[in-house]
């Protein structure tokens, strides 16, 4: 019993050494591959135990049938070859393909998109819609909170479902940790199909809690669809005390109430078709239940033809690649004026940071937009050291004062833009499942470029040297010694 204590200690470090073998062998991106080795070595116990829980890697694993996968995809695809004088810009031609030949990603024409910006117009359509519902609400967030405004929403799906429509709903499970069972056991004894994404269930699927489902998507009847950065809560409709102006309307100036700030859209037209495809691959990967009936495909409405033309794309850790990343790249690359970009959390990989460099250094007006002040700390000290060194490059660095701008955007040359659920940072893009949409239209880009530019109205400006004011020589070092867990935070 005297060697018990170095018998112990051998088996951990074997399995150390099998652990850091194990992250090598993975080929990731080097910068994540050191960070786990650092995490291995400096932090005895804790650092094998992280990686447990949040290192695993999952983009090997074929957890969704390609058989599967082909049976989801061919109503889409079906009505993307009935689609008549479909022209594809052709300057983004290679980015259209990229992203169809990756993941299905197929571009649509004939849509109309309505923007949203605050929390309060949102909630409103998105209630006006639910309630117009005749056959089916396919429902998939992130957070769906038991506070005032999601019991709103769970009453009125709850209504729709004793009318007899088709009620689905995902909800990922860390995301409603702190969510009681009972506000989801209610819309089941409803009537209400509900599933959690990937619970963590010890030791099943331990390993797996760093990879949740980070979409925010809603499918009404096949014909109305929205996808954004909004979840259901009330921090999206809660107002600061201080009231900013917008414009002078017959009542007064219209007020904007701000705490949390975001995007999103609301999609009628052909690309809903890809918004509901995206729902069904989440909803066979909890369910187990193929769905790929005509009926979720529904002709819309053919007077409403135009050339607004988009993609639904998704990415996911189970994905050959990371499809929202690569477009991102592509996007900076190709560029010709500007890229204007907000997220709430700035940590890119280092295929972005080099494309955003790259592009400001060659000439491109690159703007990016974040809080003042996020929601996480370690995010915050992380994103410094990358803000430092994209200002160097001519990047312009706006911070957003009025409230947490949780917005995720990008547009450019009056030409393309993007919203959805994917952050800049490595989460999004290597661990999370994400979904945006892709949308080619100059008339769209332009509104989005008119939210970017209001939304500058409330930022400031950051330089090269206010960026290191009243940051002293140990602060500084502390940021930098945090950008090295960046790509695991």
């Amino acid at each position: 019993m005297i060697y018990i204590h170095w018998l112990i200690l051998l088996v951990y470090v074997v399995a150390v050494i099998v652990t850091m073998l194990t992250v090598v062998l993975d080929k990731r991106q080097p910068a994540k591959t050191m960070a786990w080795l650092l995490v291995l070595i400096f932090l005895p116990v804790i650092g094998i135990i992280l990686y447990f829980f949040f290192g695993q890697n999952t983009r090997k694993e074929r957890l969704i049938s390609q058989n599967s996968m082909d049976q989801l995809t061919k109503r889409s695809m079906l009505e993307f070859a009935e689609q008549e004088n479909l022209h594809l810009p052709e300057e983004y031609d290679s980015l259209i393909k990229l992203f169809t030949a990756q993941s299905w990603a197929l571009p649509f024409k004939d849509n109309q998109v309505d923007i949203f910006t605050d929390g309060y117009h949102f909630f409103h359509a998105l209630l006006q819609d639910i309630s117009k519902a005749k056959k089916h609400i396919h429902l998939d967030t992130y957070i769906f909170n038991d506070d005032a405004l999601g019991y709103m929403v769970a009453d009125a799906l709850i209504a729709k479902a004793k009318e007899g429509v088709e009620v689905r709903v995902i909800y990922d499970a860390v995301g409603c940790w702190t969510v009681s069972h009972a506000f989801f056991e209610r819309m089941r004894d409803e009537g209400i199909e509900v599933h959690a994404f990937m619970p963590v269930k010890f030791p099943a699927f331990t390993g797996k809690v760093n990879y949740r489902n980070h979409r925010k998507i809603c499918i009404i009847d096949g014909l109305v669809g929205y996808i954004g950065g909004m979840n259901i809560a009330t921090r999206y409709i809660q107002g600061k005390t201080k009231r900013i102006p917008l414009k002078l309307s017959a009542q007064g100036f219209i007020y904007k109430y701000i705490r949390w700030r975001d995007t999103h859209l609301r999609i009628r037209g052909g690309s809903v078709y890809g918004i509901q495809r995206a729902f069904l691959v989440d909803w066979y990967f909890v369910d187990r239940t193929l769905i790929s009936s005509r009926r979720y495909y529904p002709e819309y409405d053919e007077t409403k033809k135009n050339d607004c033309l988009i993609q639904i794309v998704t990415s996911s850790p189970i994905s050959p690649w990371p499809d929202i990343m690569q477009g991102y790249v592509r996007i900076l690359l190709q560029a010709k004026k500007y890229v204007y970009i907000e997220t709430p959390y700035f940590l890119p990989t280092e295929p972005v940071l080099f494309a955003m460099k790259t592009a400001a250094l060659g000439g491109v007006d690159v703007q990016l937009m974040i809080p003042a002040k996020t929601d996480a700390r370690l995010v915050e000290w992380a994103s410094k050291s990358y803000l430092e060194e994209i200002l160097e490059a001519g990047v312009k660095v706006l911070l957003y004062q009025e409230g947490f701008n949780h917005s995720k955007l990008l547009v450019s040359d009056d030409m393309l833009s993007t919203c959805g659920s994917t952050n800049i940072d490595f989460r999004s893009f290597e661990n999370n499942f994400e979904g945006n949409a892709f949308i080619y239209d100059a008339e769209v880009a332009q509104r989005m470029k008119a939210v970017f530019l209001e939304d500058a109205q409330y930022c400031r400006l950051l330089d090269e040297n206010t960026v290191n004011e009243r940051r002293s020589f140990f602060k500084r070092l502390w940021e930098s010694v945090i950008r090295l867990f960046s790509p695991l935070l």
